[in-house]
């Protein structure tokens, strides 16, 4: 697969910055054309009080998405013409999920940002992955994000979502200078005799340089060590799946994909 078709989450908010500057090095770097998209969900409707009509609040309503999108545009936009990219806009409204999951799954990549704790976050990044059968980029709320894929972080499972991540990954991986695939508390009933090996075998047919690294969590959760050794590995790219387990099971349970987006501190590419 060739990125030519990108797509990128923007809003409103100061964050949204950093994220359209990911997009836009990653269209430039693959001549490709670049969507950025604002979806605007609906908010909760309030008890009519003092005979307010619900037709002014729902006015009320399409007035502050229609300034939030405006804003939006204004400021991806402006990127665009700084960058000089191929490019277009669309604002969206409705449901936000799968209005988002719609608009990411004709494209060849979505950039999303990583939700802010405290405050409103409609747009989930594992929404658009689970929903649009598409490729995540998700680009943390803080820091900058000069380098992608350079040196990339495999956290790798023989697992249906791992490989499909490591798939859509590859015009990303490509580019490294180097790889690693980290193995984490290898199963031995199930796992190869040195699991990882055979991904870098594969890797290496497609001219990418990997090297293998095994761990044991040692009763860490999962994510926080992958997390960890991404900084010890000075990682500019996480490459996962999403949810391997079911999403009610991580949400009651918790589990890996929860625990890297709420501490994500390096972009990160996940399939679903």
């Amino acid at each position: 697969m060739t990125l030519k078709d990108l797509l990128v989450f923007v809003d409103d908010r100061p964050t949204a910055a950093e994220r359209i500057k990911v997009a836009a090095s990653l269209a430039r770097r693959h001549d490709a054309h670049l969507t950025g998209v604002h979806v605007a969900g609906y908010g909760p409707m309030p008890p009519i009080l003092d005979g307010i009509a619900v037709d002014q609040v729902v006015a009320a309503q399409e007035e502050v998405a229609r300034a939030a999108a405006a804003r939006a545009e204004e400021a991806f936009r402006e990127a665009m013409r700084r960058e000089g990219l191929r490019h277009d806009w669309r604002a969206e409204r409705g449901p936000v999920a799968s209005t988002a999951a719609r608009q990411a799954s004709c494209s060849d990549l979505a950039i999303v940002g990583q939700p802010v704790p405290g405050e409103d976050n409609w747009l989930l990044p594992e929404d658009v992955a689970l929903l649009s059968g598409r490729p995540v980029l998700v680009v943390p709320y803080a820091g900058r994000f000069d380098r992608l894929a350079e040196n990339p972080l495999i956290a790798w499972k023989p697992t249906r979502e791992a490989a499909r991540a490591v798939n859509d990954a590859l015009p990303l991986l490509k580019a490294a200078k180097r790889a690693t695939i980290l193995v984490v508390d290898p199963d031995p009933d199930t796992d190869s005799e040195a699991p990882g090996d055979d991904l870098a075998v594969h890797l290496s047919r497609h001219g990418i340089d990997a090297t293998v690294e095994r761990t044991v969590s040692d009763g860490i959760p999962v994510g926080d060590v992958f997390l960890s050794r991404a900084a010890d590995f000075g990682a500019d790219l996480l490459v996962m799946g999403c949810y391997g387990h079911s999403r009610m099971r991580e949400l009651v349970l918790g589990g890996m994909t929860r625990d890297i987006i709420d501490r994500m501190t390096l972009p990160v590419l996940m399939s679903h």
